[in-house]
């Protein structure tokens, strides 16, 4: 773990101890069917378990994690439209569109989440792009911005296409950035929904076709999968003691019975760990008697350690140049930023240790120090903003 402290634009780094909150036991992994395998940290994006997890495979319908994503991401959800009816010409899982049909972007969502629905794929791509082909560019190119290194999409719905496929770590980080989206999260993890469409619409309930939602009351989504080629294909996500994991099975006969035992072989290797900040952290003071006011975070950063390997976490402190008094005690005057990879997994507020009073004569200087606290203001409101 590191830490990174940024006064304006200089940065240095410091190592920072882990301390162990608590220690679980490590049972052996479980034997699973999967050809490849991954359980994921959803938090940091850390690998606590993986076979053939970087192995490029066929996905089937989990592909529809990343053409769900794009449709919501494209906003204007609950305009109706009529769907295109040359794109839901399709084989295989449908959630039951007809030509002339009026829908939603929302509406294609939870056909494609929960039925599987090929027509609702292959619809809400020609309603987002204008063609099939401009989607599966929009859907290549999301993936690079995931970091999704081994995956290619040739088809919206996930039916068997030329090099369309992906590795199990792959699914595993689409699943998670898929599930910061508040909407997708809230679909994945129904076991059945009402809606509206048709011609002219009418309401019909729609069943989610993952049945670990039904079998245990951790699971939290995420999207099943087959073809003849893929085989049955899983990417789930199950939530414990505030923590969460995210699996993926490719090729799994026994997909139901895997991920669950998985699951309790990995919340089992979890273990708490404490990332404190220096003590000796502190910020020039203008305007006082003190030359400097120390800050401190209110609690320490905890993260997750799976096999008592901690992630790599960087955590940034951000302060201003300088600070002008009066400063009161516990008055917020920075933030402590930390990420995993490129993920921000938590932002705390670094607070004043003291009070620090402004002096009867205010050095030359102290307009100055004032003009970059208001600055620095400015630019946490505008952090919080884009949170």
């Amino acid at each position: 773990m590191r830490i990174r402290k940024i006064l304006c634009c200089v940065c240095a780094a410091m190592l920072l101890p882990v301390m162990p909150v608590s220690a679980a036991g490590a049972p052996p992994p479980p034997e699973v069917s999967a050809k490849a395998a991954v359980l994921m940290d959803a938090q940091t994006g850390q690998i606590v378990w993986g076979l053939n997890e970087n192995e490029k495979r066929p996905i089937a319908s989990t592909t529809k994690i990343m053409t769900t994503l794009l449709t919501l991401e494209s906003g204007d959800l609950d305009t109706p439209f009529t769907v295109d009816a040359e794109a839901i010409r399709v084989e295989g899982s449908s959630m039951g569109l007809q030509e002339g049909d009026t829908v939603t972007k929302r509406a294609l969502c939870i056909g494609m989440l929960l039925p599987s629905g090929n027509d609702a794929a292959n619809a809400a791509a020609v309603a987002v792009a204008g063609s099939i082909p401009a989607f599966l560019d929009r859907m290549n190119a999301r993936a690079k911005e995931i970091g999704m290194t081994r995956s290619f999409f040739a088809s919206p719905s996930g039916l068997d296409a030329e090099g369309h496929g992906a590795s199990a770590a792959d699914m595993a980080l689409l699943a998670r950035e898929a599930l910061k989206n508040d909407e997708f999260a809230a679909i994945c993890a129904q076991p059945e929904m009402t809606l509206e469409f048709g011609n002219p619409p009418y309401r019909r309930t729609l069943t989610n076709t993952n049945k670990l939602l039904t079998m245990d009351s951790s699971i939290i989504g995420v999207k099943t999968g087959f073809t003849d080629a893929a085989g049955r294909t899983l990417v789930s996500a199950a939530e414990r003691s505030g923590r969460r994991l995210i699996c993926v099975t490719l090729f799994d006969r026994n997909d139901w019975q895997d991920h669950l035992a998985l699951y309790d072989y990995g919340f089992a290797l979890a273990e708490g760990m404490r990332l404190p900040i220096p003590e000796d952290i502190a910020v020039p003071l203008e305007g006082s008697a003190m030359q400097k006011l120390a800050v401190y975070t209110p609690e320490p950063l905890t993260v997750t350690a799976w096999r008592g390997i901690p992630p790599e976490v960087t955590c940034t402190v951000l302060l201003p140049p300088f600070l002008t008094a009066p400063v009161a005690r516990g008055e917020q005057v920075g933030e402590l930023v930390c990420t995993a990879g490129y993920a921000e997994i938590a932002r705390l507020p670094l607070l004043a240790v003291q009070d620090a009073a402004a002096s009867e004569t205010k050095p030359a200087g102290g307009s100055v120090g004032a003009l970059f606290s208001r600055l620095f203001a400015q630019i946490r409101r505008l952090f919080s903003d884009y949170k």
